[in-house]
């Protein structure tokens, strides 16, 4: 089995279609039908259904690819940790995160590692909570920015950066918006404006609700906090958000006000695979977060 043949397959069945495939790869498409036939006959499995021009995965074919990607990602983390441990400050860090924190908390950290090593380079995903997780356990990416920080997955490595509070986000001529602060209890009856079920970060504030007796009203959903900003500034609800994504502004005809009964908290940290060893890069930026975030702690106190 060589490697080649198997960055064929891995192309045909991702496209579904040899000449497409042998298009992406820039050969012959008889090489890639060569080569796939050669990988089917050693292997002594059909691992595509030909239907006209187009192929398709057969069971067995649909299984090789899931161990063939885990096959890839090992690979390209050994090719990785060569280069790198030649020269770990010029390496690529490869670092997901949630949609709560690309606005400041990933691009500020991204911002003054770079101060320190400016020629690391970074390869970053967007992901909801759950891939986020999955992601660093199944080798997608090495580490992940994540809020709140899970305690109970055995195959990450948990680290928590800060705890952030989350305030409420209303419309600037809203009657409570000359409040000081606020109690969860006085928004029962508001119309609230949330992410989609599936967010973590809607979770958290619904669970907050429901121990003060309450399902919030969602009056409107939006699929990022820009979008939860945007709906507030129309006058179209009220949100609870976490305050570190109002820290450079607070958007247009809105009032940021402290939620203090109860306070409601989450965790943000970092998470790296149990599993497997980061990258000479990526040990470096993670050493760089844990000091970063303490230094940054220290200072707001």
């Amino acid at each position: 089995m060589e490697l080649r043949q198997i960055k064929y397959f891995m192309e045909v069945a991702k496209r579904e279609h040899v000449t497409e495939a042998a298009e992406a790869l820039h050969v012959a498409q008889s090489a890639v039908s060569r080569q796939i036939f050669n990988l089917e006959n050693e292997l002594g499995v059909d691992l595509f259904i030909r239907e006209g021009r187009r192929v398709r995965l057969t069971p067995i074919g649909k299984m090789f690819l899931e161990r063939m990607n885990q096959a890839m990602n090992v690979i390209d983390i050994a090719r990785l940790e060569v280069e790198e441990y030649l020269d770990p400050e010029q390496g690529t860090i490869r670092i997901a995160y949630p949609i709560s924190m690309a606005a400041y908390t990933l691009p500020t950290s991204i911002v003054a590692f770079r101060q320190k090593y400016p020629h690391a380079k970074f390869q970053l995903k967007q992901a909801t909570y759950n891939d986020l997780i999955g992601g660093v356990i199944n080798g997608e990416f090495n580490m992940a920015m994540i809020g709140p920080v899970p305690r109970q997955e055995k195959k990450v490595k948990s680290k928590i950066l800060f705890t952030e509070n989350v305030v409420a986000l209303l419309p600037f001529n809203h009657p409570l918006a000359n409040k000081p602060v606020l109690k969860l209890n006085e928004l029962q009856e508001e119309p609230f404006v949330l992410l989609p079920n599936g967010f973590v970060l809607r979770d958290l504030i619904v669970n907050a609700c429901a121990e003060f007796g309450f399902q919030p009203k969602v009056a409107f959903e939006g699929d990022d906090i820009d979008a939860l900003k945007g709906l507030v500034s129309a006058g179209l609800g009220i949100t609870l958000i976490p305050e570190i994504t109002l820290i450079e502004n607070v958007p247009h005809a809105t009032v940021k006000i402290p939620v203090i009964d109860p306070l409601i908290q989450r965790t943000v940290g970092i998470i790296i695979p149990t599993e497997r060893q980061l990258l000479p890069t990526e040990k470096l930026f993670y050493s760089f977060l844990t000091e970063f975030f303490t230094r940054l702690t220290d200072f707001q106190r």
